[in-house]
């Protein structure tokens, strides 16, 4: 995910004004307790909390948790699914692919 992310990049914000590794958005910073998005261990920290949560309420849906990652869990509920965004499906896209090229 952080290679999707911020490319390893701590220091990267996006247009939206997601910043650090995991590119947290203020909102998601502030609840998991992080003092500074830009700090790399309360990032990765925070941004995988949030995945594990994510992955509980979509029942370990793997797509889903990274759509709502990307898009947010409303844009998710509202579209019953992964949203027809393009950038959120090249997400999810991504992300799997990174994966599947990290398995053993």
């Amino acid at each position: 995910m952080i290679a999707v992310e911020s490319r390893g990049d701590p220091s990267a914000v996006s247009a939206t004004g997601a910043a650090g590794l995991m590119q947290l958005m203020p909102a998601t910073a502030l609840t998991y307790g992080v003092g500074n998005r830009f700090d790399p261990e309360e990032n990765v920290t925070a941004g995988c909390r949030y995945l594990h949560d994510l992955l509980a309420r979509y029942h370990n849906d793997l797509s889903l948790a990274l759509a709502a990652y990307n898009a947010g869990p409303g844009a998710v509920d509202a579209h019953h699914g992964v949203p027809s965004f393009p950038e959120t499906r090249a997400y999810v896209a991504r992300v799997n692919a990174a994966l599947r090229a990290s398995a053993f």
